[in-house]
């Protein structure tokens, strides 16, 4: 009997609609004569299972089951594709962990720490990951600009503490655009992060490490027209060139690859990840974990997965079969 897989997306927070397209390039890769494959979308409260755009029911959150033409139908798998809370801050995976669903991403422990900017680079500083210097404030903290600037130097970038898809991160140039850019980062996120400006190439390495092998693969080097690769940058066709492989030596590209393998390790991992770097000087300074990262037809990940001759399907077949034994 063919297993019942849930591909979950939506969230609450402004990545939604990047999480609705990379469900459906997730949804259409999983191969339907292996798995019956179901929509599932999640926003506060709401979780309904759709056929096209079509709500068909809603889930049972006492065991994540829904009913269908009288018969109860319970998932066997969770696939999950929301980008930020509550699909990629550890929520979700802890429901799971409760109504005993496997699922495709970091547990619990992981996904919180990483989803969190701040906590995350502090603790990859143990391990001597080189990275930029940072500044946290909390709504309502005072703000000493000068002191700011004295510290991390200009520009620096201002960011949610918790959030993706470049939304709420402004780069700033000048003392004057500080205060303006700590609000926007503010309606984001309950607390921001001020970070030192590396002035390098962007390269981001996918990679999945599964029970019986790992896969770590081949790094994009990132262009954006843009100031930075913001989110006009990430979702408009023409404004950033993504190289895969990157343009870098047989050496570098094994430097960032095995320093993804470690910060996988370091940060007890699970399913794909992607890591994100600035290259400065022959160095990689470590930005940030992904660890539901954007799996539309156009993201990193599947580009890099199609440089392997290899198709998503297949590999997103490898996750759930090895999440499920």
């Amino acid at each position: 009997m063919k297993k019942n897989i849930a591909v979950v997306y939506g969230g609450d927070s402004s990545e939604f609609v990047v999480s609705v397209k990379s469900s459906k390039n997730v949804f259409e890769s999983i191969n339907p004569s292996v798995y019956n494959v179901w929509k599932v979308q999640m926003q506060g409260l709401n979780w309904d299972v759709l056929e096209g755009d079509e709500i068909i029911a809603s889930i049972d959150k006492g065991d994540f089951s829904f009913v269908r033409n009288g018969e109860k139908i319970k998932f066997d798998f969770a696939y999950i594709t929301i980008h930020g809370t509550p699909g990629e801050d550890g929520k979700l995976q802890g429901y799971f962990d409760l109504v005993k669903i496997p699922y495709s991403t970091c547990g619990v422990y992981s996904s919180a720490l990483t989803f969190n900017k701040y906590f995350c680079s502090n603790y990859l500083r143990n391990f001597d990951v080189p990275m930029a210097k940072s500044v946290r404030l909390f709504k309502g903290d005072p703000v000493d600009v000068d002191d700011l600037v004295e510290k991390l130097g200009l520009p620096v970038f201002v960011k949610p503490n918790a959030g993706g898809s470049s939304f709420g991160v402004t780069k700033v140039k000048e003392k004057e655009q500080l205060q303006s850019a700590l609000e926007l980062a503010m309606t984001e996120s309950s607390d921001i992060l001020i970070e030192q400006f590396i002035d390098g190439k962007e390269f981001t390495c996918g990679l999945v490490k599964l029970s019986d092998q790992k896969l770590i693969f081949p790094v994009t080097e990132v262009i954006p027209q843009n100031e930075f690769f913001d989110y006009e940058a990430k979702y408009t066709a023409g404004k950033t060139d993504e190289i895969t492989p990157a343009r870098i030596s047989p050496e570098l590209t094994q430097k960032v690859q095995q320093l993804s393998s470690r910060i996988y390790d370091w940060c007890d991992c699970s399913g794909i990840v992607r890591i994100d770097y600035i290259l400065r000087d022959n160095e990689f300074y470590f930005l940030e974990v992904n660890t539901t990262p954007g799996m539309t037809a156009t993201s990193f990940v599947p580009q890099q997965i199609a440089a392997m001759d290899r198709k998503l399907g297949d590999i997103l077949g490898l996750i759930i079969e090895d999440k499920l034994k």
